[in-house]
C-alpha cells in the first residue's frame, strides 16, 4: 500500500495530542519527523511518538527530501509563512484554521504551484456525522432550510495561551468562531453575502471573548451563532426546516473513541419525545481527514476544498470584524 510520509511542524499541544496520533492511524500515512525551534522538544515529542526523525529548525524538516507532506499547526500568524515556506520546499500541507490572520494574508497562498495540496484543517467535514446532516439536508426531509443556530464556547482565562494574545491571532472568533461559518458554509452549501456582529473584548488581552453573529446566505437563510472563550464549555448545531429540524448532538469535538448521535425532529411534540434519532459509529474525525489528504497527495481522489475554500472562510472572518468596527452590516 502506498503512503504518504509526513513532518510535523513543531509539538503543539493539538498535534501531539489529536492530530499526529490520528495521522499515523490513517492507512495511507506514516509520520516520519517532528520539527520544533527547541531540539530537546522535538526530540522528547519524538520519543513519546515513536517518530523516527527530529529536528530542531522547521527549515531542516521542509529540507527532508523523504516527507511529502507538512502538518502546520503553529500559531495563526505562522500559517501563511509556514505553509509557504513548506510548498516553496516542495510539500504538500494541511495547516490549521483559521489558515491567515486575513483574507489579503491567505491570498498570499495561491503562489503555491497547483500541483501542491493545501488544505485548512476543518475536520468536521471529513466526520460522517456531518456528511450525513448535509444529505439529509440535501434530501429534502428538512423542507426548505432556512435557518441555523450554533454555539461554540469554552473558558480559558490563561495569559500565556496563544488563544489570549491578540497580536499573533488570539480570540474567539479566529480560534471557534470559524467552525460555526464553517457550518454554515457547508451545511447551506452557499456562501454569505452580508454580516452583523456584537463583539465583547477583554479589557486585560484585548482578545475577542464573546461575540455574536448573524449571517444572510441569501434566498431567506440565516446562521446564527455565539462563540466565547470565557464562558462554560457548550457546542451545539441545530438546522431549522419549514418541515423538520435537525440537531448535531456533539458537533466540534465529536469523541474519538465513541458513537455519535444526529437527531431529526418534526417538532411534534415541543420536547423532542419523538425525534428520530441516527447513530453514526465511531470515528476519530482527525484521522478521516489525514485520510482524504493522503488520497489527494497519491492522486486516488480529489479533495473539494484548498486556498480558494480557504480565502472565502478568511473573507467572512474578515466582514465579523469589520461590523465590530462600524457597527452595521459588513459585505462579504
Amino acid at each position: 500500500m502506498k503512503k504518504i510520509r509526513w513532518g510535523i511542524l513543531s509539538t503543539a499541544n493539538i498535534g501531539m495530542e489529536k492530530v499526529t496520533p490520528a495521522i499515523m492511524r490513517s492507512a495511507h500515512s506514516e509520520v516520519v519527523a517532528i520539527a520544533s525551534r527547541d531540539l530537546g522538544k522535538a526530540q522528547a515529542a519524538a520519543a513519546k511518538l515513536g517518530i523516527t526523525k527530529a529536528y530542531g529548525s522547521y527549515e531542516e524538516l521542509f529540507a527532508d527530501p523523504d516527507i511529502d507532506a507538512i502538518y502546520n499547526p503553529l500559531p495563526n500568524h505562522l500559517h501563511v509563512p509556514m505553509t509557504l515556506a513548506a510548498a516553496q520546499a516542495g510539500k504538500h500541507v494541511l495547516c490549521e484554521k483559521p489558515i491567515a490572520l486575513s483574507a489579503a494574508e491567505a491570498e498570499q497562498l495561491r503562489q503555491i504551484p497547483s500541483d501542491r495540496i493545501v488544505l485548512e484543517a476543518f475536520m468536521i467535514r471529513f466526520h460522517p456525522q456531518w456528511l450525513r446532516a448535509r444529505e439529509i439536508i440535501r434530501s429534502g426531509e428538512l423542507g426548505e432550510v432556512r435557518a441555523i443556530n450554533a454555539v461554540f464556547t469554552y473558558f480559558n482565562a490563561d495569559p500565556a495561551n496563544v488563544r489570549n494574545q491578540a497580536d499573533i491571532g488570539g480570540g474567539g472568533i479566529m480560534d471557534i468562531g470559524c467552525y460555526p461559518v464553517t457550518t454554515g458554509r457547508f451545511l447551506f452549501e452557499a456562501e454569505p453575502q452580508r454580516v452583523v456582529s456584537l463583539v465583547e473584548r477583554d479589557p486585560q488581552f484585548g482578545t475577542d471573548r464573546l461575540a455574536s453573529v448573524l449571517m444572510d446566505f441569501g434566498g431567506g437563510r440565516q446562521l446564527n451563532f455565539i462563540c466565547s472563550t470565557q464562558l462554560t464549555g457548550e457546542q451545539s448545531v441545530q438546522v431549522l426546516g419549514t418541515k423538520a429540524k435537525l440537531e448535531i448532538i456533539i458537533p466540534y469535538n465529536a469523541p474519538a473513541n465513541e458513537r455519535t448521535a444526529i437527531t431529526v425532529d418534526t417538532g411534534a411534540p415541543f420536547d423532542g419525545s419523538l425525534a428520530r434519532r441516527e447513530i453514526l459509529p465511531v470515528c476519530d474525525q482527525y484521522t478521516e481527514q489525514a485520510e482524504a489528504f493522503a488520497l489527494a497527495v497519491l492522486g486516488e481522489q480529489p479533495l473539494p476544498w484548498g486556498v480558494e475554500d480557504a480565502i472565502s472562510s478568511m473573507k467572512v472572518l474578515d466582514a465579523v470584524f469589520a461590523s465590530e468596527k462600524s457597527g452595521g452590516w459588513a459585505t462579504v
